[in-house]
């Protein structure tokens, strides 16, 4: 299922990542792992990323919220979303 999920971060806790040096790197992992077919960033709330990306199953919740939770003490939220086509297929099925 497409799903958006946005991670909005502490500012404290994220400057200490960003000046330790580890937030390249786990903003790359995160993106390799999920492949997410947008990722977007921006200054909204803090310091604050925004992806879309196929989630297989909810059991991965924990797995991706997790990190962000621990390193970044971010607020984390999932929502499932659609693209054009998805809306199309939903509203044809109506039929």
């Amino acid at each position: 299922m497409r799903m958006m999920m946005k991670a909005r971060m502490d500012t404290q806790m994220s400057n200490q990542v960003t000046k330790g040096g580890a937030m390249p790197e786990s903003l790359k992992s995160t993106i390799e792992r999920l492949k997410p077919e947008a990722a977007y960033f921006t200054p909204e709330g803090g310091r604050s990323m925004i992806l879309v990306f196929d989630m297989q199953d909810s059991s991965q919740l924990p797995s991706i919220a997790d990190p962000f939770f621990q390193e970044m003490g971010a607020e984390v939220t999932f929502e499932p979303v659609m693209n054009l086509d998805d809306l199309q297929k939903g509203l044809a099925a109506l039929k």
